[in-house]
């Protein structure tokens, strides 16, 4: 009987090292895959601040009111150093819409779009020319 027991044994010995074989890509897949999603989300939540930011200082009530380009200088200023890039950096579009006169209750909007360039799904969609764009857009009444 110990015979036979030892002959079983023997023949699932490596069973676990080929089940691990067998699970790690798919369990590496899932986690860069949370980790790329993380940060496409971090980067979603900093270009809403950012547009918010930029909308917040175009509309405070001071004379003169700043120009559009200041409104995009305080925009990309906030992008600079908050937006995370693993490969190449690219520089967010900002546009700023805003009402004629600068007065309450007219409207200033900022539009602010990324292109997101991450280290996995960035880089296959755009193999097939299909890029990540990100926008966010924020609207409030000039004081």
């Amino acid at each position: 009987m110990n015979t036979k027991k030892r002959i079983q044994l023997d023949g699932q010995r490596g069973t676990s090292s080929v089940e691990f074989a067998l699970i790690l890509p798919i369990l590496m897949l899932l986690i860069c895959g949370l980790i790329e999603l993380s940060i496409a989300l971090y980067d979603k939540a900093v270009l809403i601040n950012a547009s918010r930011e930029g909308a917040r200082a175009g509309i405070v009530l001071r004379n003169p009111k700043l120009t559009e380009l200041q409104i995009k200088a305080i925009v990309l200023n906030y992008t600079e150093n908050a937006l995370i890039s693993i490969g190449t950096a690219t520089t967010p579009e900002v546009v700023v819409i805003q009402s004629s006169p600068a007065v309450f209750p007219n409207p200033l909007s900022v539009t602010v779009t990324y292109t997101y360039s991450g280290f996995g799904l960035g880089p296959l969609l755009s193999a097939f020319n299909v890029p990540i764009t990100m926008s966010s857009t924020t609207t409030m009444a000039n004081e």
